[in-house]
């Protein structure tokens, strides 16, 4: 495929949404001109952007759980209890997996046997099947604005029905819902089908609509370090950007420092505003949003609100706009709507506690230049491979492993970096491989897991990161030898 960082024309642009709409029944239901109209009839309450561009500017965090079920009365029920009894600022539509793989046919039989069972046979809402309609039921039977959330390699028929839905927040991105995601597909292809759902939104924009857009930040969600994470994001904003898309939340996975994770946070929104003026985007407005603790969780209920709150300090101490809100039954399986409502008051706490403070350090500073180090030598190497082309920069960026994220499924990821965390449980680059860090960046990282082995007794090795990746289900951050 040849694929350059260039806005979709309109004759490209329609003729792919021709084929797309027909994919499934429901999408001769979508009409553009219709829908715009539906959206500037909604109340601006309900629109994201908005609500996050005034908390951005407040300095205030949102919190927002995860929430998705097969049928439409029970998925209003659910939402509406998170956003009255969990007090939810914003609000998710999570789509099942059946809709994220393309498979409508099999989604279909998921509500059938939903309703037949009088409980959800999906892990999620499969927009697709309900329609348009079935999405506005959502939209209109809630105050909170409505995201949608999935992991959808290819998302272009879901993105048209949801827009046209009235949902007014979209997450992914052709990298961040490829390589963490799936196995086989083909990032050329991911980043294409991509280019279409950032050209529809920004449509949208041009029409009068924003719609906010937002990369998926933790990716594996297991020891990724934050240059990586970050430049994933930053890279993913700028190609949204291109394709006309003006509101931008770009997300971080909390890794568990907390200096280095408020360092990330900060880092991460400071330089996706430089990048995008950079490179001519001045007119896009930036948010972030911090996802609490991707990892194991314990079992222990008391003990999993403890991870909420770590992860929620993060959030309210970067002044994060939102914060995606894990719940006390991570370690279980899907939450009950209680147990979901419990994490989201548990975290709105701890943020009106820690509201007014600040976190000020050199320690701060410092991970603070190290991150932005990392990352835009990540960045720019990218760039550099592209011939000033990010499409197509990115494509050979990861084929070459200067993108490389740990622990993915793709068999297109390089899959040779290898993370694990220092002595204080900050994640760093034991093995960079083909990374493209700077050489005192490279000894900075190898200081650090050098001085965490001398205090453990052993050798930086491959079972410091196993170690690691079990070490929070049993109560610790870093994984240390018996």
């Amino acid at each position: 495929m040849d694929i350059r960082n260039k806005r979709l024309s309109d004759d490209e642009f329609y003729g792919i949404r021709k084929e797309i709409l027909e994919q499934w029944p429901t999408g001769k239901d979508v009409d553009f001109d219709e829908a715009v109209e539906y959206h500037k009839n909604m109340p601006e309450s309900k629109s994201f952007s908005r609500k996050l561009s005034a908390a951005k500017k407040e300095r205030r965090t949102l919190i927002q759980p995860r929430a998705g079920v097969a049928l439409i009365d029970e998925h209003i029920k659910l939402l509406q209890y998170l956003q009255n009894q969990g007090e939810a600022d914003l609000l998710p539509t999570t789509i099942d997996s059946y809709t994220r793989q393309n498979r409508y046919e099999e989604a279909e039989v998921g509500i059938k046997e939903s309703i037949h069972t009088q409980k959800s046979m999906l892990n999620g809402f499969p927009a697709v099947n309900h329609g348009v309609y079935g999405c506005r039921q959502i939209i209109e039977n809630l105050d909170t604005p409505v995201q949608v959330r999935h992991g959808t390699p290819d998302a272009r028929l879901l993105t048209e029905i949801c827009y046209a839905g009235g949902f007014t927040s979209y997450e992914g991105g052709g990298i961040s819902y490829n390589i963490p995601y799936a196995k086989d597909v083909p990032l050329e292809r991911t980043i294409y089908d991509w280019q279409y759902v950032d050209r529809l939104t920004g449509i949208y924009e041009e029409a009068g609509v924003s719609i906010n857009r937002e990369p998926y930040g933790p990716l594996t969600g297991t020891l990724v370090p934050p240059s990586m994470s970050n430049a994933v994001a930053i890279i993913e904003a700028l190609l949204a950007a291109e394709q006309g898309v003006k509101n931008v939340t770009v997300g971080y996975g909390q890794c568990g420092n907390l200096v280095q994770d408020v360092a990330a946070l900060r880092v991460l929104e400071e330089l996706t505003e430089e990048y995008l003026e950079k490179y001519g985007y001045e007119d896009v407005t930036v948010t972030s949003v911090l996802h609490q603790w991707m990892g194991g969780f314990p079992q222990d209920e008391a003990k999993a609100f403890a991870v909420i709150s770590w992860g929620s300090s993060v959030a309210a101490l970067a002044k994060a706009t939102k914060v995606i809100v894990k719940t006390p039954h991570e370690a279980i399986g899907v939450p009950t709507m209680e147990a979901n409502a419990q994490g989201l008051r548990c975290t709105k706490q701890a943020i009106s506690l820690l509201a007014d403070q600040e976190l000020k350090s050199s320690a701060l500073e410092l991970e603070k230049a190290i991150i932005k180090g990392e990352t835009c030598a990540i960045v720019d190497k990218t760039f550099e491979l592209g011939m000033g082309d990010l499409a197509l920069g990115v494509i050979r960026a990861v084929k070459a492993g200067v993108i490389d994220i740990p622990f993915a499924p793709s068999k297109y990821n390089f899959g040779k970096m290898l993370p694990a965390r220092d002595h204080e449980g900050a994640v760093r680059y034991l093995n960079t491989a083909h990374v493209p860090l700077p050489q005192e960046l490279i000894d900075f990282n190898r200081g650090k897991i050098e001085h965490r082995a001398k205090m453990e007794k052993r050798k930086a090795s491959f079972q410091m990161v196993i170690d690691d990746v079990y070490a929070i289900s049993k109560g610790r951050l870093v994984g240390k030898p018996k």
